[in-house]
């Protein structure tokens, strides 16, 4: 698996694992790192091989403090159609099984310290539902559906995907979603708070855009700190002294310093995450 270099040089660095095999993509440009689900002919379903790159992808990301957003995409007409269901019980004994990798994988995703924006190319399916609700925003396509089978196919999803998905939607959305497994549009996902934003297709990138400006104005120590007070708060493994050590860290930081000074300025800070 290809890895990231330790400085990124100037403009854009593409890290391309053999695109044959359909495994995903790694894109590095002006701060934001692109993740592109790659197996578009199968609605980019995730292998355990996927799984493991994803993993190695995130493991590496969370390690370059130079980046202001991790941005997950797809390629061909739908966003992701989840687990390859193929693989569930073709997984090796002396390696994480199938499922819960993937849990594994999602749970890294949503403990990332850097932001992170799911941009649904089209529809999304089963787990890849959940790989998505763990990015801090999710924007998507105006003729997208989401549905999670999981009731119709006998699998009792893995909890950490349901505390998400109550966390996140409300237990009255999350017992829709899962137990009717009934196809929902765009614009009831947008009402429910699965999707922060909605476009048609041409109107995504710039779209997509206006959050990447927003995220890469604010202070890296501050938007990462918060992210996980947020999360650790919904998860119910909030430890006020971690807390308070991020907030003293902020207090005492240069880009305090600096956003301060900017605004005694009338001038755009210039933030350096320390």
């Amino acid at each position: 698996m290809s890895t990231l270099p330790n400085a990124a040089p100037a403009g854009a660095e593409a890290l391309l694992p053999d695109e044959a095999l359909g495994a995903p993509l790694l894109h590095i440009e002006s701060g934001t790192a692109t993740i592109t689900l790659n197996r578009p002919q199968h609605l980019n379903r995730l292998h355990r091989a996927d799984l493991l790159v994803l993993h190695g992808y995130l493991t590496q990301l969370a390690a370059h403090p130079e980046l202001h957003a991790v941005v997950i995409t797809a390629t061909g007409r739908a966003f992701c159609a989840g687990y390859h269901i193929g693989e569930l019980d073709a997984a090796p004994t002396d390696a994480p099984a199938g499922p819960q990798l993937f849990e594994q994988t999602v749970d890294l995703l949503e403990r990332l310290p850097l932001p992170t924006i799911c941009l649904l190319n089209g529809s999304v399916y089963g787990g890849a539902t959940d790989l998505a609700l763990a990015c801090d925003f999710r924007l998507g396509v105006s003729t997208l559906e989401l549905r999670m089978p999981a009731a119709r196919l006998g699998l009792h999803y893995y909890p950490s995907g349901l505390v998400r998905y109550t966390s996140r939607l409300g237990l009255g959305a999350a017992k829709r979603l899962f137990l009717l497994a009934e196809a929902v549009p765009a614009d009831e996902l947008l009402r429910i708070g699965y999707l922060d934003d909605v476009a048609d297709a041409d109107d995504l990138p710039e779209l997509l855009q206006r959050y990447l400006d927003a995220l890469a104005a604010g202070a890296p120590l501050a938007l990462r700190g918060m992210k996980q007070a947020l999360n650790e708060f919904v998860r119910g493994d909030w430890v006020d002294a971690r807390v308070r050590e991020r907030e003293t860290q902020c207090a005492t930081s240069a880009d305090l310093r600096e956003g301060l000074a900017a605004w005694r300025e009338r001038r755009a800070p210039r933030f350096e995450g320390r």
